[in-house]
């Protein structure tokens, strides 16, 4: 809760400085292209995955890309959905992913073991990343069927 809590008081100290608004036009006059910026945002949340607590950075900076993808016409829907699948891909990603870590608790093997045995799916995860943040219809089929 205390991280959680920081992270919401840094976050609106961010929107009140309008350090968002700022970021976004700084981004958006480099880059023009929607799958550009998506690449980079990729990137961008790939990093802070590996060495930020997941909610913390929904908190920080979400506040900041949103405006930016949408300002690009992608559905904030789709971009949700590419950021809790990069911030969990983070999760499993070294140096500080947590989910290695438990892992190498509950089976007792090294943390070098299962960091090797991890790779590979590390790998197929980032290839799903590509294909749902390139194909919203992938991510946006389920709530569309449903109506939402």
């Amino acid at each position: 809760m205390l991280i959680v809590g920081t992270a919401t008081i840094f976050g609106r100290a961010l929107a009140i400085e309008g350090v968002p608004v700022m970021l976004a036009n700084a981004i958006t006059s480099a880059v023009d292209q929607a799958w550009l910026l998506l690449l980079a945002i990729n990137v961008i949340l790939l990093v802070v995955g590996t060495f930020m607590e997941t909610i913390a950075a929904i908190i920080i900076l979400t506040p900041i890309l949103l405006p930016l993808v949408t300002a690009l016409g992608i559905n904030a829907e789709h971009f949700g959905i590419v950021m809790i699948v990069n911030l969990a891909i983070g999760m499993v990603t070294p140096p500080v992913g947590v989910n290695l870590f438990v892992a190498s608790r509950v089976s007792g093997l090294s943390l070098e073991t299962v960091v090797k045995g991890a790779i590979t799916p590390t790998l197929v995860m980032i290839a799903v990343l590509l294909l749902i943040t390139y194909v919203p219809a992938l991510s946006l089929a389920l709530p569309a069927f449903f109506g939402m």
